[in-house]
């Protein structure tokens, strides 16, 4: 049987197709959650039109977003997962559990599907910066993954990755982009006119939420300053992560901003209305990496507020690495429209070709 583990925002948002697939073939799946994200969940998979969860574990009633909470959610997750493996995992023991990514649940997820003898596959495997600090903890969680031996099938999404884990010998696949590609894809034939964005003059997006970002002061205070600057120059959406608006208002840089005409706070867009936000803008400034590859597909422009990347998308070409330069910022917004690239063609599915393998 197929086991689909998820915890995530992203990735729910990158499973999603592949959950679609299966449904659309007839092959039933089990879907477990595991609760570290709670905000928009449902509705995003009410967006996708995928099954609700088979199983759900450790839901906390909100995002984990702080140390403190994900040492107590995890041990929860695990401790649940120790008495109730069988019962998780329908007593199979012969099938695959597939988990995506970098955040904490593909470690966990993969230890639960061990203990109960599953083999593991994982969705956008592969990708590596080779400084477990940077991102932290999705590298950490990636290397150790793969070093302790939980992971069985690599589904990479370009041969950079595959080889990045050639050293392990396992079985290995490049799908030639990442599934996101095919969530681009179902959230533009899906969202209705009434929620799609309508503005009458140039706007950019902000997206940022990465711990490196927003846990210290002086960088915080760095970065606001930077887009402040960028408002001068075009009118910003800036759209706030739970986490990124209790630390701008921790250090006392949420006013600022919030009184800026030219900077618009937004919660947390879903997945479809983000998508169509960001068709529209003239470029995004972000830290995700997701972020990075969704403007990729779509060839918008892109300042990523990062020193560093580990995905390959659009870099050198639509995507322009800030390293957090006055310089180089200033750059990208005088010449950020030469960076528009047109969209990836619909002539692949990644999610197609994960479902082939599996199959």
């Amino acid at each position: 049987m197929i086991h689909i583990i998820v915890g995530t925002r992203a990735q729910i948002i990158k499973m999603a197709p592949i959950m679609k697939e299966l449904e659309n073939r007839g092959i039933d799946y089990n879907y477990i959650f595991l609760a570290q994200h709670k905000e928009t969940m449902y509705e995003i998979m009410d967006q996708f039109e995928i099954k609700r969860p088979d199983i759900v574990i450790a839901d906390m009633d909100k995002d984990i977003t702080n140390v403190k909470d994900m040492i107590f959610w995890s041990f929860r997750v695990l401790i649940y997962s120790f008495f109730n493996s069988k019962k998780i995992f329908r007593n199979d023991k012969q099938g695959v559990v597939l988990i995506h990514g970098d955040a904490p649940p593909l470690f966990l997820g993969a230890l639960m599907a061990k203990r109960q003898g599953l083999k593991v596959a994982q969705v956008e495997a592969g990708l590596r910066s080779h400084n477990y600090l940077k991102p932290f903890p999705e590298e950490l969680t990636r290397v150790l993954s793969a070093k302790l031996g939980l992971i069985d099938i690599f589904f990479c999404q370009d041969e950079k990755a595959v080889i990045n884990i050639s050293h392990f010998q396992r079985t290995a696949y490049c799908t030639r982009y990442n599934t996101m590609l095919d969530s681009l894809r179902l959230a533009q034939k899906s969202l209705p006119a009434t929620k799609q964005t309508k503005c009458n003059e140039k706007f950019a997006i902000v997206s940022l939420h990465r711990f490196e970002t927003i846990l210290k002061k002086e960088k915080l205070e760095m970065v606001v300053t930077e887009i402040k600057k960028i408002s001068h120059k075009i009118k910003l959406f800036f759209i706030l992560h739970p986490s990124t608006r209790v630390s701008l208002k921790k250090n006392g840089l949420y006013d600022s901003l919030k009184e800026n005409p030219r900077c618009v706070l937004l919660p947390r867009q879903g997945f479809f209305e983000f998508n169509d936000l960001l068709g529209k803008a003239e470029f995004l400034v972000t830290d995700g990496g997701s972020n990075q590859e969704e403007c990729f597909y779509l060839g918008t422009p892109c300042l990523l507020f990062r020193s560093e990347t580990e995905r390959s998308e659009g870099i050198g070409g639509n995507v322009v690495i800030s390293n957090f330069d006055p310089t180089i910022i200033e750059s990208f917004l005088v010449n950020y429209s030469s960076y528009r690239r047109q969209p990836i063609p619909a002539v692949f599915s990644p999610s197609h070709f994960i479902v082939d393998q599996l199959v």
